[in-house]
């Protein structure tokens, strides 16, 4: 894939995710055992990371704008993703009432990080320090 295509892709990945984020809300009601995280009730927590997943997606929606311009961005979610999804899969194991998560938040979160981590990594050396990185502490 040349670089143009992977930028007239990642065009319009920002936005698909971006609305994506903006959505969650309406996830938790929906599907509260895959998205929600409590057992119901109001939820400060919820209510904080729905308002941080908002932000970030209407961020991700003015990147598609200029992808290259907002590297740094597009990097913070590709890897923010990855550990979110890291840590609600050991959260969702450790506690089985939370299994649901495996489908929904941790599979979600690795999607979006996996797609848009695979549009912007060709040859961004922001990306390729972080992957050197990881690599070199599983060896």
């Amino acid at each position: 894939m040349t670089e143009s295509d992977r930028i007239k892709y990642l065009r319009v990945a920002l936005p698909v995710v971006g609305l994506m984020f903006l959505s969650l809300w309406p996830l938790t009601i929906v599907w509260p055992s895959g998205w929600a995280g409590h057992a119901g009730g109001r939820s400060e927590y919820l209510e904080m990371i729905l308002g941080v997943y908002a932000t970030l997606g209407v961020f991700l929606i003015i990147a598609s704008r200029d992808p290259m311009a907002h590297k740094s961005l597009i990097w913070f979610t590709v890897w923010s993703s990855f550990v979110h999804g890291a840590i609600m899969a050991f959260q969702s194991i450790a506690d089985v009432r939370h299994i649901g998560h495996l489908w929904g938040r941790c599979l979600g979160s690795n999607c979006c990080g996996s797609c848009i981590g695979s549009l912007n990594a060709s040859t961004d050396y922001c990306g390729r320090i972080a992957i050197r990185s990881l690599t070199s502490f599983q060896s």
